[in-house]
C-alpha cells in the first residue's frame, strides 16, 4: 500500500468533497467518446490522481501516481496551457512524444486547472486508444469551464477551512478570556471583601474629617469594584454555559431590596436627587437579588449618565398581569449606532473620561431580564433616556 502524505491526501479529499467531479468526468467521457478521463494533483515532484472515470481499464486507482518526468501534465505546469490532441500519429508535435508511446493513447486533452490566487493545482484531463474529435469549440469550452468550476469549489472549500480555523481560534480564546475573566473574579473577592471590611470597622470611629472622607472613598469604590465582580462572574458563568440561574420567591420583599439599593447608590452620590414612586400592590415571583443586581446597574448607569443638577426618577409597579421598572435620567440622546449594541458585552457606545467599566452593566441587567422571561428596552430622546424592565406574569413565571 502506497503511503501518501497529509498534502496529497488532502488533495484527493479535497476533490472528492465537489459532488460535481464524479458528474463531469463522466460528462467528459460520454461527451468525446474518451475512456478514461481524470483530476490531478500535479506539483513540481508528482502526478496523483485525485478522481478518475475509466471504462477502458487503464489501471490507474484514486490515489494512484504517474512518474511525473512520463506525463505531458508536468510540460502544461509550466506553460499552463491546455494541450490537445485528436491523433497522436498524425500530429507532428507528438507523434514521437515519450508520453503517448509510453502510455499506449492515441487521442489526449488536458486542461490546467488554476486556483484563485493564481496556484496551479493540476488538470483534468482524458485519454484514449483510439482518435478523437478534440479541437472544437464545444469540446474545449467545456473542458475549460469544467476546469474553472472545480477551481471554483477548491477555492471555496479553502476559504471556508480559512473561516473555520479562524472561527476556532476565536473561539478558543473566547474561552480563556471567560475563564481569566471568572477566574480573576473569584479570586478579586477575598481582597475586596477584606478592604470594605476594614472601611466599615474605620468609619465607626470617631475619625477628623479629612480621615472620614477617605473612608468613605474606600468604602465607595468597594461598592463599585464589587458591582463590577459581580458582573465579571455573571458574564463568565454565562458565557461557559451555566448562563444567569435563578432563585426565586413568592413573598420576596421586593420594594425593600429595591430600596436598598437607593440608600446605597444615594451614599454614594449623596448631592443627587433621586425620586421613587413603588406601587407594589401583587407579588413578584421572582430572584429579588438578581432584580435588585438589575437595577442596581440601571440606576448606576443613569446617575452616571446624567447631569448632576438633575432628577433619576424610579418607578415600580406590579399589577395582576405584569412587573414594570423603570429608571429614568435627564441627560444626552443615546446615539443610533450605541442603542443598537447597547446590550452587547464590552460595549459602552459614547464614554465620557471619567466614566470607564467593563460596558458589562447592561448586558448583565439584559440576561437577567431574560433569565426571567421578561425583557428589558431602551428610549432615548434629547430631553431624557427610559430603561424599562417588562416581567408578564405568566404560569412559568408563578413556578
Amino acid at each position: 500500500m502506497q503511503n501518501f502524505s497529509k498534502t496529497v491526501l488532502d488533495d484527493i479529499e479535497s476533490i472528492n468533497k465537489i459532488p460535481a467531479v464524479a458528474h463531469i468526468l463522466e460528462i467528459v467521457c460520454r461527451t468525446t467518446g474518451m475512456g478514461f478521463s481524470a483530476v490531478a494533483r500535479v506539483t513540481s515532484d508528482t502526478w496523483t490522481a485525485c478522481a478518475i472515470h475509466d471504462e477502458i481499464n487503464f489501471g490507474l486507482a484514486v490515489g494512484g501516481e504517474l512518474k511525473l518526468e512520463t506525463t505531458i501534465c508536468n510540460e502544461i505546469r509550466q506553460h499552463k496551457q491546455a494541450v490537445i490532441i485528436d491523433h497522436v500519429a498524425e500530429d507532428p508535435n507528438f507523434a514521437d512524444h515519450h508520453t503517448p508511446l509510453m502510455y499506449g493513447f492515441q487521442s489526449y486533452i488536458s486542461v490546467p486547472i488554476t486556483l484563485k490566487n493564481g496556484t496551479f493545482f493540476g488538470t483534468l484531463c482524458a485519454i484514449d486508444p483510439k482518435p478523437a474529435k478534440l479541437k472544437n469549440p464545444t469540446v474545449t469550452g467545456m473542458f475549460t469551464m469544467f476546469a474553472d468550476l472545480i477551481a471554483f469549489h477548491l477555492d471555496a472549500m479553502e476559504e471556508l477551512a480559512k473561516t473555520e480555523r479562524e472561527l476556532k481560534k476565536e473561539q478558543e480564546i473566547a474561552v480563556l478570556r471567560d475563564q481569566f475573566i471568572a477566574i480573576l473574579g473569584h479570586d478579586l473577592r477575598n481582597p475586596l471583601n477584606a478592604i470594605s471590611t476594614s472601611a466599615q470597622l474605620l468609619s465607626r470611629l470617631n475619625l477628623d474629617e479629612r480621615s472620614g472622607r477617605i473612608t468613605k472613598i474606600i468604602k465607595d469604590s468597594s461598592f463599585r469594584m464589587n458591582g463590577l465582580i459581580e458582573n465579571m462572574l455573571d458574564f463568565a458563568s454565562g458565557r461557559l454555559g451555566e448562563g444567569i440561574t435563578l432563585s426565586r420567591t413568592a413573598d420576596e420583599d421586593l420594594e425593600k431590596l429595591l430600596l436598598q439599593v437607593v440608600e446605597e447608590l444615594q451614599a454614594i452620590w449623596p448631592l443627587r436627587d433621586i425620586k421613587v414612586s413603588f406601587n407594589f400592590d401583587y407579588p413578584v415571583h421572582a430572584d429579588g437579588k438578581r432584580l435588585a443586581q438589575l437595577f442596581s446597574n440601571l440606576l448606576a448607569n443613569a446617575l452616571n449618565y446624567s447631569p448632576s443638577d438633575s432628577t433619576v426618577e424610579i418607578i415600580g409597579l406590579s399589577t395582576e398581569k405584569e412587573f414594570n421598572l423603570c429608571v429614568i435620567n435627564e441627560g444626552k440622546q443615546i446615539p443610533a449606532a450605541a442603542m443598537d449594541r447597547l446590550f452587547q458585552p464590552f460595549s459602552r457606545g459614547e464614554v465620557e473620561p471619567n466614566q470607564k467599566g467593563l460596558g458589562l452593566g447592561l448586558y448583565i441587567a439584559s440576561e437577567i431580564a431574560n433569565a426571567h422571561n421578561g425583557t428589558l428596552k431602551v428610549s432615548s430622546t434629547p430631553k431624557k433616556t427610559c430603561f424599562t424592565l417588562h416581567l408578564p406574569f405568566t404560569n412559568d413565571n408563578n413556578k
